[in-house]
């Protein structure tokens, strides 16, 4: 919507010597123009722009000159410069292509003499001889055959001499820079633009020269040819050259051959040979042999292979068969070539490459079709064996990691089609075999395959979308089902698009408008609706993305059929916080159709299409994104000049008042973002608007301009941008939470920055007229946020305002915020140091900084003091960082005397934090005062030094996390003197140097502190060491020393970036030399990598080492550094040496860092030499060895490989070597020693993560993160033999006697059930995913359960659907018989989950209906039938009995699910209830101790009996008259008998069954009611009895629920005869419960079930215990207490919402007042409830409320759907309002008052803290993340104040208001001399308390308002009723 600004071009201008502008003065004439005079003019410009102007005048002025002038020396001249300026210009300029274009331009009696001119600047360009000057010549060459039609011959010796001397030159050159590799890639481009120049030459030769003088073979032309083509043979196949140098040589090998080659026709059969290896010289030219002998002699690299065929389909002519049948089988020969090439090439350029070729390839192939070739056609057509093979080459390829190759397989699909079409030309499409096949194959892929949809919708421009709907008309309702993932939206939205396109074309082609539009709605626009309505976020939200911009783009006329079917709906489904509603979808449409100008707000507002009010309550809707697209539709418009209206501003105002809290940051972002776009809407329209005021005559130009007043609505404008910031800042009140801060802040920055003032033009508003001093202070304070972002945006806000922020501010206070700002720096809090930053940031930037503040700690600089153009910033800073370094220096050196007092007292890392932080925001490369920054640089790096010898020794210990030299017993105390020992740390006291015991310690130290008086806590520079008394504990000790050493790293970082980017540059030009940095991070940032075993440290001296080693200056040592270093880490790593440092613990500490570090060096566009020699030795010490002398080196390979398979980094340049990494982890996990182990396995679950990407899901059986077996060993051919050799190792050891188990069966369990197989599999893969079935089958008679679980899992994706059938019956006939000898319970059970696994996987599939699926499922119901004995009594194990009986209840549950039941499956049935009637269900348990899997039989056969009993129960079943159905209507046993079963187990199956049954009946949800309803029949007194008798806590929680979702109708005339109870005693009964239990869940349940009882007598008008009442309203109470669990909350809040109606609105109390009170207090502490759905629970209760009020009053709008601030409003509304209703508001409003008021004591948290309270480093006090008290006293306030100006009322009497106010006044007093305790700036150094402070006293004072309010009412009646 927002214009974006026009990229400003910048030309830079060329300038002429002092000899050439000689020249040309000497020529000009002033008294007219000449061509000299003009080109001295253009000379003298300083602007690019100007210039082209300029130099576009020479061809006009010229034509006006003589013929005669050819003899002008005036003119030689002229064009000579012009010549030199050509030549002399970059490549890029535009002034060059300008200077061509008018050149060429030029008559022809003068393009003879500037040719000449040109050849002579040419020829001296040819004598360059630097072959680092080689590349501007080489541009300038190729800038001449581009730009210039010039003649070539009469230099064309010189050229191709030059070329081939460049060629050889710069290829030795770059043999010379062999590992420079900075200087080696740019040395690779200049060969890379010779040899397109000499390709360049050739096709000019070509087109300007007749053959017969350069194919002359004694030619100088042919003898250059013959070079050019033996160099660009060498550079073919130099495969130490850049990718593209290489295939670059290809192109211009088959260039060159094609150009001398004879005859032509023999050409193809030659490329044919070569590629094909055949290597026969016989016929082969002399000079070809002479030339290109190492194509034709030796074995060519796959590489060479491929760029040969990528030069011959670019370079030889395809078209029309030109060259007849060697061509096709060229076409074929190539075909063969790159698909055995995609197996073997894995790199990432190579394989992207090759996918391109193989693209070029289909393309190459079209364009030979057209000769009609009956041979070619036959070779091509869809079933012929090369497009088969490439299919397979797509298919397992479209879901590659690499966008490249997924682009290129999408192209070469839609080219494969192109050719089948073009061969079957003429036939029928729809019915053609091949189109059929494909359709039908790629339908049933599943969705989740990216790959899909591209492909069909290649498909349906093929076939069209009528065809494809034909197959399944549900296909668009599965693709938009697919868009709740993401990763899938984009392509699922391209599919729609290209198929309801297609569809709306073919009906238009077919049909009238007014008959097919109706049904293209429903079969688009009818699913998007209901989806919308009610899906789930995310998928409404992609939907709305991706899918509904490009449908209203297709139909902008179905907007107004989406409005009428929505707006129809919307009153009857508003939404919730779950769900949009009708009402949240009508915004998603709005707002998008607006957005992309498909509607006019104002036209549908005032039609009435949509009202006011519906916006305004999408405004406030409890799902976040109806807020979000209602706010959308108000400001997103395409037209960024549209004028804002009244009611949108009113609205926007509305919006912010009740929607700055949300605690998502994403919704955050979006309202910010969206404000944005009507902040520039206004900008815009009003620069607009003040062009038309001051133009008036045009205003008839402007859309309804005689109805609007340009300065009226600027005013609007004005009135409407200050309410909001008034808003706004109001909103940054003490104690506002974070969301509130952040929204208001980024707001606030976004008005500051869009209506800043930019020269010459008016604004319609300015922020800074806005501030005063109190917002400046306001904004100041937010510094002390917990939250960085939160400074961030203060920050920057106080930045763009900083000129009348400063105004506002006086010395004193800034002194104040300077001293703060020191104290701060070195607090032993570590979040204070961040507020000292910002505050010394904040304050760097005023200009009397110095002469204010920092004059009483530093020395002045007279010179910095006078010279007034300096920098303000650079100076303060300086002088900061001064002063800071100066403190850190001694505390430094303090800190050598005392490590543990430093860390008590001074930490150091907060001074060099805001060393850092002032540092961050000065423009390092363009500083002023260079010599003192020299100086404070270097400081500051030997401060990093000393810091660092300071703290290292504790965090390089072995247990950095833990050090503290005391304990609590001896011998702990005796190990931790030997890290004492380890560490030595620089430390002179006795605190390192001896053990001290905790306790003795505790003792004296408290000895010492009753002699010490209390000492304020002053300024830190003033502390004494008599002051510091404390302990110290481990943490303070280990946080000072890591934090030290993160801040030095990220010191040193920010001053690597000053390095010089030029080696050699003098030493005066940088603040820093490589060598000082060279020294810090070699000798110990590399170093402490390796030896750090502080995790969180390594990551941040990592980063600064990757910073070091890759910046780009231009020193060779440096470059070489890398490799070095490597080389040394890896043959440390190998040695083994005993007293080496390395960590071989900790997952290698820091050596993978270091390893990392090193690569980050390493270009990741270049041959990543590095990466593949430290792969190289990483994977040889991986592999196990025979005899190892240590496995440690072992341990760090594989901890180093794990580290950089997950470094993202490294992107798909790791990917070859997966592989390896896979097959290392397999056999370290077989190492006998654990820590190889270990490593193998970290190592394993990377790479998993790796190939299969980042699991995002639960869903174990989801195909996500998974792929076809195809895919994956096409990308990974090696481990298809490592794979199945190691199953059949595993399967074979599983089958010996030895109950041994394969260490690595679980790792290829899990990596092979990562794959399936896919429909689209071919015939021509030799990697068939069949053989591991029988292996993974027998890994199904592992002796571990899990192992066999895995089995069972892993299957599953090998087998195909339509093959689970056969399976699944070879497995159960391989099930002995109950009268085999051999019975192996494992190899049963194993095979019974894999029955299991393959079942449940074909029952889920969409097969069902389909007949050959109801057969198959038919024959396995038949075969199981067979081994039926399993489940049965005969068989003695219990575990195998129970997984049998799971594959039961799946079919039993499938066939009572489905239409098919009982009659249909009779036999089945009976046997079902035969199995149950004979289990132990029934003849009770045999065993008197425990069996292992009794529970678990249990469990399944009552699963059985659960999913039996609702069949039987139905009328088919009870109807029939059938012997076989009457058996099955009598079932063995009841739900009562599960019930009262002696295991809990059973018992709670069977109670959830019930439950189940019982909400389907309330919901009515099933159509067999009847069934469920018999199951049920009277059950409410067995389950009475068990409410008093049960024992288990989940079972009796389950039966209390069932109790609430009873029917209290039925249960309670039950409860005298079932428990002897009346209802009154039941309810007591319940309130007991919930004191006496200690569950949350089961108190939660029962006191909803008490709430319903009490709803239920008090609606029934029977009598209720006062007792009894006060109880259940304390216990509603305690429920909703701020410290209750989330449940508990909810649960409240689902009882206030019931008893709304009832109690909080009735027209009559029928709790007393205090009651009544208390549970809207309840509803209050709900509404500002941290947690979110607790909150959107209570609002609940509100909407309940004004649904009530809507019904009562008939009329009026009112928020039927509410978010939480909204509902805390409306709370204090409703209330005052039914206090006036019950005649309360006398008892009322002291009551209320007593909440604005506050029941805390203002002292309360302010008392000293302890010394317990100072160990908390990282306690940040109260983190307020939503709730506000101010919000709601302000709220309260606001109704009361309201209330009270009802002079009608009854108001309390004096007494009461006069004991109020007193109270108000005492503690207004008190607040008041508690603030003045606090030091200056409390709001930084006390925070806490401040905040807690400012919130009580602005209460108490709003709390004093509305008293004298009331006090002046009553006054008034008092004086009326004298009257």
């Amino acid at each position: 919507m927002v214009l974006k600004k026009k990229k400003e071009i910048q030309v830079d201008a060329f300038s002429l010597d002092c000899q050439q502008l000689e020249k040309l003065q000497a020529f000009s004439k002033d008294e007219e123009q000449n061509l000299a005079s003009l080109l001295l003019r253009c000379a003298q410009l300083s602007n690019g722009i100007q210039q082209i102007q300029c130099i576009k005048q020479i061809i006009p002025l010229v034509k006006t000159m003589d013929q005669n002038s050819t003899c002008d020396p005036m003119l030689r001249a002229c064009l000579e410069i012009l010549g030199e300026t050509y030549f002399s210009l970059d490549v890029k300029n535009p002034l060059k292509k300008v200077l061509a274009s008018s050149l060429n331009g030029l008559p022809e009696q003068f393009m003879t003499l500037a040719v000449q001119s040109f050849v002579c600047c040419l020829r001296e360009e040819l004598k360059t001889t630097d072959v680092y000057l080689y590349r501007k010549v080489l541009d300038n060459l190729a800038s001449c055959m581009e730009d210039f039609s010039l003649g070539t011959m009469n230099i064309l010796n010189v050229l191709s001499s030059f070329l081939q001397k460049s060629l050889l030159d710069i290829q030795e050159e770059n043999r010379s820079n062999n590992g420079n590799r900075i200087v080696q890639t740019r040395l690779m481009h200049d060969l890379l633009m010779a040899i397109k120049v000499s390709m360049m030459l050739v096709q000019k030769l070509q087109e300007n020269i007749q053959a017969s003088l350069w194919k002359n073979h004694e030619s100088f032309v042919w003898q250059s040819m013959c070079n050019l083509l033996k160099s660009s043979t060498d550079f073919l196949t130099d495969e130490t050259l850049l990718q593209t140098v290489q295939t670059t040589s290809g192109l211009a090998f088959i260039l060159f051959a094609r150009a001398m080659y004879e005859p032509a026709e023999e050409l193809p059969s030659l490329i044919s040979d070569l590629l094909c290896g055949s290597r026969k010289l016989v016929g082969m030219p002399a000079w070809f042999v002479n030339n290109c002998g190492a194509l034709c002699t030796e074995q060519l690299s796959d590489s060479v292979l491929l760029f040969l065929c990528h030069g011959a389909l670019a370079m030889l002519d395809w078209k029309s068969g030109s060259m007849g049948e060697n061509g096709e089988k060229l076409l074929l020969d190539i075909a063969s070539v790159l698909l055995s090439l995609s197996s073997e090439l894995k790199e990432s350029s190579m394989a992207t490459s090759l996918s391109r070729i193989l693209a070029i390839w289909t393309n190459s192939a079209l364009a030979a079709l057209i000769s009609d070739s009956p041979n070619l056609k036959m070779k091509l057509n869809g079933n012929s064996e090369v497009v088969g093979k490439l299919l397979e080459y797509v298919y397992t390829h479209w879901e590659h990691p690499l966008d490249a190759v997924r682009h290129q397989s999408k192209l070469i699909f839609r080219n494969l089609l192109q050719i089948h079409r073009t061969i079957i030309t003429g036939s029928d499409e729809k019915s053609d075999p091949f189109f059929a096949r494909l359709t039908k194959r790629l339908l049933s892929l599943e969705w989740h395959v990216k790959g899909k949809y591209a492909s069909l919708a290649c498909l349906v421009e093929c076939l069209g979308t009528e065809n494809i709907l034909q197959l399944d008309r549900s296909i668009p309702i599965q693709i938009l089902n697919v868009m709740n993932d993401q990763s899938l939206a984009p392509y699922a939205s391209d599919l729609l698009e290209t198929m309801f396109t297609n569809h709306k074309v073919q009906f238009t082609s077919s049909c009238q408008k007014s008959t097919w539009i109706d049904q293209w709605h429903d079969i688009w626009v009818s699913p998007l609706l209901l989806i919308l309505c009610e899906g789930n976020h995310d998928q409404t939200t992609y939907i709305i993305d991706y899918y509904l911009p490009k449908l209203l783009r297709c139909s902008p006329d179905s907007l107004s059929y989406m409005i009428r079917i929505l707006q129809a709906s919307a009153d009857a489904n508003l939404g919730s916080w779950s769900t949009r509603g009708a009402l949240g979808a009508l915004m998603a449409c709005l707002r998008t159709a607006r957005a992309h100008g498909h509607l006019e707000l104002s036209n549908i507002m005032s039609s009435g299409l949509v009202s006011t009010e519906s916006i305004k309550q999408g405004l406030v809707h409890q799902h976040n994104q109806v807020c979000i697209d209602a706010l959308g539709l108000l400001c997103e418009t395409h037209r960024s000049t549209e004028i804002v209206s009244v009611e949108e501003m009113q609205l926007i105002l509305f919006f912010i008042t009740y929607n700055l809290t949300s605690q998502s940051p994403s919704v955050r972002q979006q309202i910010c973002s969206l404000l944005r776009k009507l902040f520039c809407r206004i900008r815009e329209s009003s620069q607009v608007l003040y062009k038309l005021e001051q133009n008036k005559t045009k205003q008839e130009l402007f859309e309804d301009s005689p109805k609007r007043n340009p300065l009226g609505i600027l005013q609007k404008y004005k009135d409407f941008l200050s309410s909001l910031c008034d808003r706004l800042f109001a909103a940054l009140f003490p104690g506002s939470s974070h969301p509130t801060r952040f929204s208001a802040l980024s707001i606030l920055g976004s008005v500051a920055e869009i209506f800043s003032v930019p020269k010459g033009q008016e604004q319609v508003f300015r922020l800074d007229q806005e501030m005063n001093s109190a917002r400046v202070q306001t904004l100041i304070q937010c510094f002390a946020s917990t939250f960085e972002e939160v400074k961030v945006l203060a920050f920057e806000l106080l930045m763009k305002l900083r000129d009348v922020v400063f105004n506002l501010q006086d010395s004193e206070s800034l002194d104040l915020l300077f001293r703060a700002a020191m104290d701060l720096s070195t607090s032993t809090k570590p979040y204070d140091c961040v507020t000292a930053s910002y505050l010394l940031n904040f304050l760097a930037h005023h200009k009397d900084l110095q002469h204010i503040c920092l004059g009483k700690w530093i020395e002045h600089n007279p010179q910095m003091n006078e010279d007034t153009s300096v920098d303000t910033v650079e100076k303060n800073t300086l002088a900061v960082i001064k002063l800071l370094l100066v403190n850190v220096e001694e505390e430094i050196f303090q800190a050598k005397k005392s490590l543990l007092q430093a860390a008590a007292s001074f930490p150091m890392y907060g001074r060099v934090h805001c060393i850092n932080g002032v540092l961050q925001q000065l423009p390092l490369n363009n500083l002023m005062f260079i010599t003192e920054w020299k100086q404070i640089v270097a400081r500051l790096i030997l401060m990093s030094y000393e810091l660092s010898a300071v703290v290292s020794p504790v965090v390089q210990s072995s247990s950095p996390e833990g050090l503290i030299p005391m304990d609590i017993d001896s011998e702990t105390a005796d190990r931790l003197q030997m890290i004492l020992n380890e560490i030595q740390p620089q430390d002179t006291n006795d605190y390192f140097m001896q053990v001290k015991m905790l306790k003795e310690h505790c003792k004296i130290q408290s000895e010492k502190l009753a002699d010490h008086k209390p000492m304020e806590n002053i300024c830190t520079e003033m502390r004494g060491k008599e002051s510091q008394i404390c302990d110290v504990t481990a943490q303070m000790v280990l946080v000072c020393c890591w934090r030290s050493m993160k801040e030095v790293s990220l010191l040193l970082g920010t001053l690597c970036k000053l390095l010089p980017t030029q080696a050699a540059s003098e030493p005066s030009d940088g603040l820093i030399t490589i060598e000082q940095m060279f020294k810090y991070v070699r000798n110990y940032a590399l170093r402490s990598l390796i030896a750090f075993f502080h995790s969180a440290l390594v990551s941040y001296l990592f980063v600064l080492c990757v910073l070091f080693v890759s910046c780009r200056c231009n020193s060779e040592r440096l470059h070489k550094m890398p490799e070095q270093w490597l080389s040394c880490v890896l043959e440390e790593i190998k040695s083994c040496d005993p007293s080496s440092t390395l960590c071989a613990t900790r997952r290698s500490a820091g050596i993978p860092f270091y390893i990392q570090a090193l690569l980050a060096s390493e270009p990741k566009k270049g041959k990543t030499e590095l990466l593949k020699m430290t792969i190289k030795e990483l994977m040889s010490l991986a592999a196990p060895l025979s005899e190892p002398a240590s496995v440690i080196p072992q341990v760090h390979a594989l901890n180093i490989l794990r580290a950089l398979f997950r470094d993202t980094r490294l992107g798909e340049n790791i990917m070859p070597y997966v592989a390896d990494g896979i097959r290392a982890a397999v056999l370290g996990f077989m190492s006998p020693v654990w820590a190889v182990r270990n490593s193998s396995t970290l190592l394993f679950s990377a790479l998993i993560t790796r190939i299969f990407g980042v699991k995002r899901g639960k869903d174990e059986n989801s195909k996500k993160n998974r792929m076809t077996g195809a895919e994956f060993f096409s990308r990974f051919p090696s481990l298809y033999p490592f794979l199945l050799k190691q199953l059949e190792v595993v399967a074979n050891t599983l089958n010996s006697i030895e109950l041994k188990i394969h260490p690595s069966l679980f790792l290829l369990l899990l990596i092979l059930g990562k794959l399936y197989p896919s429909p689209m599999d071919g015939t021509y893969s030799a990697l068939s995913m069949a053989p591991f079935v029988p292996f993974i089958i027998r890994c199904g008679h592992s002796p571990v359960y899990r192992s066999r679980e895995m089995s069972g899992r892993a299957l599953v994706p090998f087998v195909m659907i339509n093959e689970v059938p056969h399976t699944v019956m070879s497995l159960l006939k391989g099930l002995p018989d109950s009268t085999s000898l051999c019975i192996r319970q494992n190899s049963i059970h194993g095979t019974l989950l894999q029955v299991f696994y393959l079942l449940q996987s074909y029952l889920d599939s969409k097969q069902l209906g389909n007949s050959d699926f109801e057969q198959g499922l038919s024959d396995i119901i038949t075969c199981i039938g067979s081994k039926l004995w399993l489940a049965k009594r005969p068989n003695p194990c219990l575990v195998t009995r129970a997984a049998f009986l799971d594959v039961l209840v799946m079919l039993s549950t499938h066939l009572g699910n489905s239409q098919k039941q009982g009659v249909q499956f009779v036999e089945f049935w009976e046997e079902m209830n035969r199995v149950i009637s004979e289990s132990e269900l029934m003849t009770g348990i045999p065993y008197l101790t425990a069996v292992p899997g009794l529970v678990q039989y249990l469990q399944s056969i009552t699963k059985l009996v659960i999913s039996v009993l609702p069949v039987t129960s139905t009328a088919d079943i009870q109807s029939s008259s059938s012997p076989a159905a009457m058996k099955i209507a009598k079932p063995s046993l009841s739900i009562v008998h599960l019930l009262h079963y002696e295991f809990y187990e059973v018992r709670l199956l069977a109670l959830e069954a019930v439950l189940l049954w019982l909400k389907k009946v309330n919901a009515k949800q099933t159509a067999r009611e009847g069934g469920a309803l018999c199951l049920l029949v009277d059950l409410e007194g067995i389950l009475l009895s068990m409410a008093l008798k049960e024992k288990n806590l989940e079972c009796f929680y389950k039966v209390l629920e069932i109790l609430y979702n009873m029917d209290l109708r039925n249960m309670l005339p039950k409860t005298e005869c079932s428990i002897k109870m009346n209802p009154n005693e039941f309810l007591s009964w319940s309130l007991d419960i919930v004191d006496n239990s200690n569950s949350t869940e089961v108190q939660s349940m029962a006191l909803k079930f008490a709430s319903k009882l009490v709803v239920h007598l008090l609606e029934n008008h029977q009598q209720i215990s006062e007792e009894v009442l006060k109880k259940w309203v304390q216990q509603l109470i305690y429920f909703c207490g701020d410290e209750q669990e989330t449940e508990m909350l909810l649960a409240a809040a689902e009882i206030l919402k019931s008893i709304t109606a009832l109690l909080l609105i009735s027209e009559k109390l029928v709790l007393g007042l205090s009651d009544t009170l208390a549970m809207w207090k309840c509803v209050v502490h709900l509404l500002q409830n941290e947690d979110l759905v607790v909150r959107d629970a209570a609002a609940e209760v509100l909407q309940v409320a004004q649904t009530e009020k809507k019904s009562t009053n008939g009329s009026g709008f009112t928020f039927r759907v509410m978010n939480a601030p909204l509902a805390l409003d409306l709370a204090f509304g409703t209330l005052c309002e039914q206090l006036q209703q019950w005649g309360e508001t006398h008892a009322g409003i002291p009551v209320l008052l007593g909440w604005l008021l506050g029941d805390s004591d203002p002292r309360g948290g302010l008392q000293p803290s302890g010394p317990e309270e100072d160990e908390c480093l990282f306690d940040k006090g109260e983190v307020n993340f939503w709730a506000e008290k101010l919000t709601s006293a302000r709220l309260l306030g606001k109704h009361l104040l309201l209330l009270a100006q009802v002079t009608h009322l009854a108001l309390p009497d004096g007494a009461e208001l006069d004991r109020l106010s007193r109270r108000a006044q005492d503690q207004a007093q008190l607040i008041a001399r508690l603030l003045t305790a606090l030091p200056p700036s409390p709001e930084f150094l006390k925070t806490a308390e401040f905040t807690k402070l400012a919130i009580q006293k602005e209460q108490i004072s709003l709390c004093l308002k509305i008293l004298n309010l009331l006090r002046s009412v009553d006054k008034g009646k008092d004086g009326n009723l004298k009257k």
